[in-house]
């Protein structure tokens, strides 16, 4: 019997150690400000607070995450992108995140803090 790894919850079809989880355990860091959204809410899912502040711009970033009210999230879809590759400095990702009982809409901005990309803050979207 042969055992699958379990695909990312980042929703691309790839087993989660050669996706998001090599952001998350820092064997690599996101190439874009995509990826980067995707690794965390792949780290939402996760419940990866570590992450989820080395990932967040010194500016804005909380002093903690509580997870202690978060929801159950069910998917990711990616909306939009603007810049945010390789050759850019600053990007955004606009996106639908799932969970039970709702969506989250949301345009997220992110910038190249020392070569990293990390999230700066979002407009959430009616």
């Amino acid at each position: 019997m042969s055992r699958t790894a379990p695909t990312c919850p980042c929703g691309l079809p790839q087993p989660y150690e050669n996706c998001c989880g090599r952001y998350h355990s820092g064997r690599a860091g996101a190439p874009t400000a995509e990826a980067l959204m995707r690794s965390r809410y792949a780290a939402f899912v996760r419940q990866d607070g570590p992450y989820l502040l080395r990932t967040w711009h010194p500016e804005t970033r909380p002093p903690v995450i509580d997870f202690a009210d978060a929801p159950r999230w069910t998917g990711l879809e990616i909306v939009e992108t603007g810049d945010g590759s390789a050759f850019h400095q600053h990007g955004t990702v606009t996106f639908r995140a799932r969970y039970q009982g709702g969506v989250l809409h949301e345009r997220s901005r992110f910038a190249r803090v020392d070569g990293a990309w990390v999230y700066v803050d979002g407009d959430f979207i009616e």
